[in-house]
């Protein structure tokens, strides 16, 4: 089969993938991710991964390509700078009032937030192993990598996030 076919066929259920991941973050957009599923799937096709490959396991590795994508994207917008912020809002007035209306102050406010509350869980019920898990997702690597590091499957990589997940979510419910 050509890519145009693949895509033809593959394209609707790519639109449906994209539509839903784009809702759960403000910073991925509906048609970048589109454009991201669809250029991982020409790579993939070009590089002739897909050859004998279901259109259930290409769409399922679109999917966990796609959640990487917005995992290291989210990884990148929590960086500013608090200092460029203050000298922006001295120069727009002498008023430093305007820096609680600042959108950006309220963005590095939960920032601060969600650090001290990450902290806080790490130090407050987090196994070694869970820590170093942890680190080793804010750093950028895939469950994959992940499990070659520990010298476990990547699926073994998923039950011990969803462990720290529920973890993580008593703090979040107090």
């Amino acid at each position: 089969m050509n890519f145009e076919g693949l895509s033809k066929k593959l394209t609707p259920i790519l639109k449906r993938i994209a539509y839903k991941l784009s809702g759960r973050f403000a910073y991925s957009n509906y048609d970048d991710l589109l454009q991201e599923a669809v250029i991982h799937l020409w790579q993939d096709f070009e590089s002739g991964k897909l050859a004998d490959k279901t259109d259930s396991y290409i769409l399922q590795g679109c999917y966990f390509h796609l959640k990487n994508y917005i995992r290291k994207a989210h990884i990148r917008t929590n960086v500013f700078s608090l200092d460029e912020l203050l000298k922006s809002a001295e120069e727009d007035s002498d008023d430093h009032s305007l820096i609680l209306e600042d959108k950006r102050a309220s963005d590095y406010r939960q920032f601060l937030n969600d650090k001290m509350l990450v902290e806080t869980i790490q130090n407050n019920g987090l196994t070694p192993k869970e820590k170093f898990i942890l680190s080793l997702v804010k750093n950028g690597l895939t469950t994959r990598e992940i499990g070659a590091r520990l010298g476990i499957s990547h699926v073994g990589v998923v039950k011990r996030m969803v462990k720290i997940r529920q973890k993580c979510k008593k703090y979040l419910d107090n």
